[in-house]
């Protein structure tokens, strides 16, 4: 079980110590999503940021989830900074594309994850399944931190882990606190993302706990 913050919901301005402190609660990997204002309607972070958060934080690992349509471009600049998995949407490009990117993951010694969004069938998992390390199950709709998980999530993250069997991990990202983390679990989610509930009372080593607590 493994519980990854997500930077979009820290405090931009202390960022650094944001990350300091989720390192001493025990975090080894920290989700950082990447959007474009066009594949989702919000602007977050690029390249540059995840070089930095390597030069800082070399023995973390940086999970880049790529909100993107624009691959050829984003993914080689990403890859250079240092990204050591990089999560690719499904919905993002064609199969052909998305093939051939996996390849160059794969090349490239980076981990590599498909994302599928809440309205995309778990089952196109399967094409892809043999050059994954991970599946991002949406639970929230791309593009804003702060959204409440969605109440069907279960049955996909469900018929995700049937599909791929128990050697790769399903991560869930969108709406995840210390409730919602138990049905993601139960489903067969392995790895969490946690926004806001993590950093919405300035404890996050509290808060760690707290999901911890319910992942035993």
């Amino acid at each position: 079980m493994l519980i990854v913050p997500s930077i979009l919901n820290a405090d931009n301005l202390n960022l650094e110590n944001d990350v300091k402190d989720a390192i001493a609660a025990g975090i080894s990997r920290f989700h950082i999503d990447i959007m474009d204002g066009h594949f989702v309607p919000n602007l977050s972070f690029g390249p540059q940021l995840v070089q930095d958060f390597k030069r800082e934080f070399p023995m973390t690992e940086s999970e880049i989830h790529l909100m993107s349509d624009n691959p050829d471009d984003l993914i080689p600049a990403f890859v250079d900074a240092g990204a050591d998995l990089i999560e690719l949407h499904y919905e993002a490009m064609s199969e052909k594309k998305l093939d051939y990117w996996l390849d160059y993951l794969i090349s490239n010694d980076v981990k590599t994850s498909l994302a599928i969004n809440p309205d995309t069938p778990s089952d196109v998992v399967a094409k892809f399944a043999s050059k994954l390390d991970q599946v991002l199950v949406m639970t929230v709709h791309p593009g804003f931190g702060g959204q409440k998980f969605i109440e069907d999530s279960a049955e996909k993250i469900k018929q995700a882990r049937e599909i791929v069997g128990n050697d790769i991990a399903i991560e869930v990202d969108g709406g995840v606190n210390d409730q919602t983390i138990k049905i993601a679990k139960d489903a067969g989610a392995n790895v969490f993302v946690v926004g806001s509930y993590l950093y919405k009372d300035g404890d996050i080593a509290n808060q760690v706990r707290k999901l911890e607590n319910v992942l035993k």
